[in-house]
């Protein structure tokens, strides 16, 4: 009976404490995300914020204006990796392929065309497609001309220099502008002379191995030939690499001149200024007639990869992983990317229509398969040293010899990147 007693008593009692301490709800798991697109920064951080009170997480976005590779280096280094990081293509086949968590059991890899693969394993999930081209101002043309601007009627150089002189002889004194960032020189637009070509991993190769011959290499010339198009109307050509961003999108945007060099990811600098409307883009112009002569160049831009290391726990990257299935398949998700962000969908199950003026243009090339692929392995320093050397010919301070030379000798003086 004792026994009994104490035994019953002992329950009371743990009833009684138990009642006494509050039931605490499940904690909500953290996880953080990188993002290195400064424009979605703002859209990316509210939409952060609404879907981690829905779905009891709680997420901080981080963006910093460093090096991607060197700045998650940084992060590695302090054993505080990001869950979540948002990099160019080139990262995930280093960075990525270190540290990637595998995604190949997604549902989502089903859904597009521009997830990245590295042996075997799926690490990129493509955040959206973007495609570099020439941007025209149609408006200002119009007002110009009296007549509405037809893009596909400037297929050659001869056309496009024709065309300019036109708008010169109308009262448009200088037509075009150049952005002068080393991103957008070398990364962008010398990144053409090795993408348009029907063999690029071997003339890579040519470069690596010091064989290449760029002086007398006809894609080479067709480019240089555009860019000294490019910077004999230049209306900054007093001071081509004095001018900033800024005053490149404000001259676009009003209507000042008809033509800049550029990407579908200008757009929210564009809109910024006192936008006329009616800007598009176009394949960049050249003599030489090829299989890109009508095409822009793109592909995925961005890239997430989970983060698999020590650091990271198996909750959070469910999280993160949860996150990403919601960016592809839900309805918020879908309008966050192509409406409020303006971004190209590299997933076609987003029928959501692209909000950005310059994407749905991209997002027509991408349908009728004229977009030449981006060439993603360049190594880390190529747009920073290159940049610089472009930069000096904008400047007109090297010839164009001298600026192939330059070239040919950065690339055989680096270390191959494995892909």
């Amino acid at each position: 009976m004792k026994k009994h007693i104490s035994a019953a008593m002992t329950a009371i009692m743990a009833m009684s404490i138990s009642a006494a301490i509050p039931v605490m709800a499940d904690e909500p798991v953290s996880f953080t995300i990188f993002n290195s697109k400064t424009e979605i920064q703002e859209y990316l951080e509210e939409a952060a914020a609404a879907y981690g009170e829905e779905n009891n997480v709680e997420i901080e976005v981080y963006y910093s204006n460093d090096t991607v590779a060197a700045h998650l280096a940084t992060r590695y280094a302090a054993s505080d990796p990001y869950t979540l990081s948002m990099t160019d293509a080139k990262d995930i086949y280093s960075v990525g392929a270190e540290y990637g968590y595998d995604m190949s059991g997604q549902d989502w890899t089903a859904d597009t065309d521009y997830a990245i693969t590295v042996d075997g394993k799926v690490l990129g999930f493509p955040v959206c497609i973007e495609a570099r081209g020439m941007l025209y101002n149609a408006d200002t043309i119009k007002a110009a001309t009296g007549e509405d601007f037809d893009p596909s009627s400037i297929t050659t150089l001869d056309d496009f220099v024709a065309f300019c002189d036109k708008l010169v002889e109308s009262g448009m004194e200088a037509p075009t502008a150049i952005l002068k960032p080393d991103w957008s020189l070398a990364a962008h637009y010398l990144q053409q002379v090795y993408e348009e070509r029907e063999d690029v991993d071997g003339f890579i190769d040519q470069l690596y191995g010091g064989t290449a011959d760029l002086i007398n290499d006809a894609k080479f010339n067709s480019l240089m030939d555009t860019f000294d198009v490019l910077m004999k109307y230049n209306t900054f050509a007093a001071a081509p690499i004095s001018a900033e961003d800024e005053q490149v999108h404000q001259k676009l945007s009003e209507g000042e001149i008809a033509f800049q060099f550029g990407g579908c990811w200008e757009w929210n600098d564009i809109i910024d200024f006192d936008y006329t409307g009616n800007i598009g883009i176009m394949p960049v112009p050249q003599n030489v007639q090829d299989d890109y002569s009508d095409c822009l160049v793109g592909g995925g831009s961005k890239y997430f990869y989970i983060d698999n290391s020590e650091y990271t726990t198996d909750e959070q990257r469910q999280a993160a992983s949860d996150f990403l299935n919601w960016l592809v398949y839900s309805e918020e998700g879908q309008t966050l990317v192509s409406e409020t962000c303006g971004m190209v969908s590299a997933f076609s199950n987003n029928n959501v229509p692209c909000s950005n003026d310059l994407g749905a243009y991209v997002k027509q090339y991408v349908d009728e398969g004229k977009l030449v692929p981006n060439y993603n392995y360049d190594p880390d320093d190529h747009y920073s040293i290159l940049g610089a050397n472009m930069q000096e010919y904008l400047a007109g301070r090297i010839d164009r010899e001298t600026l192939a030379q330059d070239i040919e000798a950065y690339w055989s003086s680096v270390t191959p990147t494995v892909h």
